[in-house]
């Protein structure tokens, strides 16, 4: 589990599934006779009779396939935008420095999956997701179908069952209010993309004036 302070805690499902799927390379986390693995992939989400999934898929090769199908759980993490907060934005003092985050976290069982045409399909629906940015997008129909099936044999598929999801969105909830637009102006002058974001997020939180 997450440490959860009840001010940075996000309950609400549209935000935590917007999250995943705005930050949906995420980190597969499973425990199993080899201790703890990890793997950075790319998901999709599927929603079936009102449940939520999971879908990625491994290479075959991958000592984490042994983990799928466990009675355990596993857990995929999707860590969003992240900046460092200086005391030297606040109002009034003593402060320390910290750090505003937001991280979504995923448990369910995972089972294995190695139906090539249910992995033809996530390869085909990840590449479209991606791909739909491109100029020329890259298209798994075109390729010489030997070349499709021995890549297709390579790798084996994921669906994780999502029991619950846990969102810690820290976004400076517990500084005074005065603090906040102090914090959000420092962070918008900074030049790189992560501490934006953040900034937005705390925009997002801040009550309608």
């Amino acid at each position: 589990m997450v440490y959860l302070p009840p001010a940075f805690t996000e309950i609400r499902e549209d935000i935590l599934l917007a999250h995943i799927e705005r930050h949906d390379f995420g980190l597969l986390v499973t425990h199993g006779n080899a201790g703890l693995i990890a793997s950075q992939i790319p998901f999709l989400t599927e929603r079936r009779e009102g449940k939520l999934f999971l879908q990625a898929h491994i290479a075959r090769a991958n000592p984490q396939v042994a983990d799928l199908d466990s009675a355990g759980e596993a857990l995929a993490i999707f860590a969003g935008p992240h900046a460092y907060i200086s005391p030297s934005w606040y109002e009034a003092g003593p402060a320390v420095p910290t750090w505003n985050y937001a991280a979504v976290h995923a448990y369910g069982p995972a089972r294995r999956i190695d139906d090539p045409i249910w992995l033809r399909a996530l390869v085909r629906r990840l590449s479209e997701r991606h791909e739909g940015r491109e100029p020329a997008p890259w298209d798994i129909q075109a390729l010489p179908e030997p070349y499709v099936q021995s890549m297709l044999n390579g790798i084996t598929g994921i669906e994780i069952a999502v029991r619950r999801l846990e969102g810690k969105f820290k976004l400076s909830q517990n500084r005074p209010a005065a603090d906040r637009p102090r914090i959000i102006a420092a962070l918008e002058k900074r030049a790189d993309a992560d501490s934006h974001a953040v900034a937005k997020l705390m925009r997002e939180r801040e009550p309608a004036s």
